[in-house]
């Protein structure tokens, strides 16, 4: 009667990646990279009529609405990596520099935690050190 409770999102996991297999068997292996391939980086125009100024030209554009994004992601503890690094290039994509990302990412480790903020760069950076053309593989 000593039984060890079972972590709860383990058995999700392993219940969706079985629900996943009886839908398409090749999706036994789809992996967060994979997922994030899915997702391919939107031109800067297109971001700025979605997510910038067109509708609320008084608003903020889409560069700075995507760097407060990567502050709140880091801020939440960089957990959602796919998230991360998909912003990071969408930011990029809108015209941040790394300078702008990097103290993005800084700032919200006052708030977020030094382990936090580390992940986050190492997310970002991975992100920068592949450049444009290997971003989206």
């Amino acid at each position: 009667m000593n039984e060890t409770p079972k972590n709860p999102f383990a058995e999700m996991m392993v219940m969706g990646q079985e629900w996943a297999k009886a839908m398409n068997p090749a999706l036994e292996h789809f992996t967060p990279k994979g997922f994030e391939a899915l997702f391919p980086t939107m031109p800067a125009d297109m971001m700025e009529t979605f997510m910038g100024k067109t509708f609320n030209p008084e608003g903020l554009d889409a560069k700075t609405k995507l760097l407060l994004t990567l502050s709140s992601l880091t801020i939440m503890g960089a957990q959602a990596e796919a998230q991360v690094r998909i912003t990071v290039r969408h930011a990029v994509e809108a015209g941040a520099t790394h300078q702008e990302i990097a103290e993005t990412i800084g700032l919200a480790g006052m708030f977020a935690g030094v382990p936090a903020m580390t992940k986050s760069m190492e997310l970002a950076r991975e992100v920068l050190d592949a450049g444009p053309e290997e971003a989206e593989e």
